[in-house]
């Protein structure tokens, strides 16, 4: 499959997982928002009724307390010399209602008289034809009765108002709000309204001091408070101010979307699955073309010596060829020579496939480090020398003592070097810079060139198995791309460190860190 198609079909996916996921997002927010909005009316609307009860309770209690007084007054009077009576027989009964308030004024005052009759001078058939205005009358009497009495309950009402105004208003919040009994209703009517969760609240003056907080109020929660007043048509400087807040509020609100979490979380392990699946596959796609210009390299750099050595066997089975001994010695070298490399190339992919499945086993053992890298570098310098170039070495290690494998981590500063001679600038020579150096802890190996150096977009792959810099069919650099890869691998078995640092164009440098073999 082409890179484009992938990249097409990973994008519409993608795509869909992104909208899949923000549209669920979209809708646990919004839900979230009107069980919010639903949970502040229910909430106002619970404490503007608590409220209402509170200012009712106080008004019925000053309008018992008033009624039962004023009455106490009125029977009084009422007692002292509203009944009269004559001894001719004749019944005149008044009732004397009045109203007084606390600084002594007379709001009403009346008196019912009934009528005035004298049944012993009355003959039996007068009162038969007077019945009908007997009942006129009557009703009239009702009427004044009734009217009488709406005058008086409106008297004792309006004295309770005025009880509360100039009385109750005066009194501290202390003394007029009854906290267990607001609680009672705060819980009541919140219950009535469908929120049932624990909740604290503090009663407070107008101009914020604290009156009253419930006996197990918490902070948790205080961001999100409610506010009503109390008292709403008393003096601004008499009002009252209820605080509620619910700790549990947030869980309460997303409690009804909490069936949406779990979708929400497959959908986000698919996306993060998709990723990783696409992740792989262009690793495996990778892979693949590397393996592929692996084995295009590896058939082009086995031909080369299987050629040679077929050449030379072709010779000595040619009777036309003449053999002297120069000329069997030349073919001999040749079969050699090409059998070495044949066999270096070989042994090099079966040493990678041996790490790839941990079967290597190191031969280990205390070496000098200053001793390794000068032998190295007396047989690299013919090489480089060749190239019109030079191999410096710098040996400032103090303790070079290392416990290594030694042809392992020969054959690391062998490769390192052989591509130093391999990536040369083309038709100039080529320096090379050895150093040793160490610090309490770690050992240190640089070698640096004047070669062609690297391009930064390449640094972080050149130890990958199988990747050269000139991928493809392009043999002008021989190889399998496992060098670097080797040295990396035999460097982290040796508990070390490798890193490369490069400008393209100026050369390559490349340091391993090796812990230090400390004597006991």
């Amino acid at each position: 499959m082409k890179k484009r198609t992938i990249w097409i079909i990973a994008t519409i996916m993608g795509l869909s997982f992104l909208a899949l996921l923000s549209l669920q997002l979209q809708y646990i927010k919004e839900m979230a928002e009107m069980k919010k909005e639903q949970f502040d009316e229910s909430v106002n609307r619970a404490l503007y009724q608590a409220s209402r009860n509170l200012e009712l309770n106080e008004t019925l209690r000053y309008l018992e307390k008033d009624v039962n007084a004023t009455e106490r007054r009125a029977f009084r009077q009422d007692s002292v010399g509203t009944r009269s009576g004559s001894y001719d027989g004749t019944f005149q009964k008044s009732h004397q209602y009045s109203v007084i308030g606390k600084d002594g004024t007379i709001y009403s005052s009346f008196e019912l008289k009934t009528i005035e009759t004298k049944p012993s001078q009355m003959p039996k058939a007068m009162i038969l034809h007077t019945d009908k205005n007997a009942l006129s009358e009557a009703n009239k009497s009702m009427q004044e009765i009734v009217k009488n009495r709406y005058v008086y309950q409106k008297a004792l009402l309006d004295e309770v108002v005025y009880t509360i105004l100039y009385s109750a208003s005066e009194k501290p919040l202390k003394e007029r709000i009854n906290f267990k009994m607001l609680d009672q209703d705060l819980k009541a009517e919140l219950m009535n309204n469908g929120i049932n969760i624990a909740y604290h609240f503090t009663v407070t003056t107008q101009d914020g001091r604290e009156v009253y907080r419930c006996p197990d109020y918490a902070e948790e929660g205080e961001e999100y408070t409610y506010s009503q007043l109390l008292f709403r048509n008393d003096p601004q400087s008499k009002m009252g101010v209820v605080n509620v807040h619910f700790p549990d509020m947030n869980s309460y609100i997303f409690s009804s979307v909490r069936f949406m979490i779990p979708s929400v979380i497959f959908t986000f392990v698919l996306l993060i699955t998709f990723i990783i699946t696409l992740v792989l596959v262009f690793r495996q796609k990778r892979y693949s073309e590397i393996k592929n210009d692996f084995i295009n390299n590896m058939t082009h750099e086995l031909k080369t010596p299987i050629a040679s050595i077929s050449l030379a066997a072709q010779m000595l089975n040619d009777d036309s060829v003449t053999k002297s001994e120069h000329m069997m010695r030349h073919l001999g070298g040749v079969i050699n020579d090409e059998s070495k490399r044949l066999r270096f190339l070989v042994e090099k992919v079966l040493q990678m496939s041996m790490f790839d499945r941990k079967k290597a086993v190191f031969k280990k053992k205390e070496l000098d480090l200053n001793e390794m890298v000068e032998n190295v570098a007396h047989s690299f310098t013919l090489r480089v020398e060749h190239t019109g170039g030079k191999i410096y070495t710098e040996i400032e290690a103090i303790d070079s003592a290392i416990y290594v494998d030694e042809v392992h981590f020969q054959n690391v500063i062998n490769n390192l070097l052989d591509n130093a001679v391999k990536y040369r600038k083309p038709d100039q020579p080529i320096d090379i810079y050895l150093k040793t150096w160490n610090d309490d802890q770690h050992l240190y190996l640089s070698i640096r060139d004047t070669g062609i150096g690297i391009k930064k977009e390449n640094l972080k792959k050149v130890f990958d198995k199988f990747y050269r810099v000139h991928t493809g069919n392009v043999h002008d650099v021989k190889g399998f791309g496992l060098g670097l890869a080797y040295v990396k691998k035999i460097v982290d078995l040796h508990q070390g460190e490798i890193k490369v640092d490069s400008e393209y164009g100026k050369g390559t440098k490349f340091t391993i860190k090796l812990p230090v073999l400390k004597e006991e």
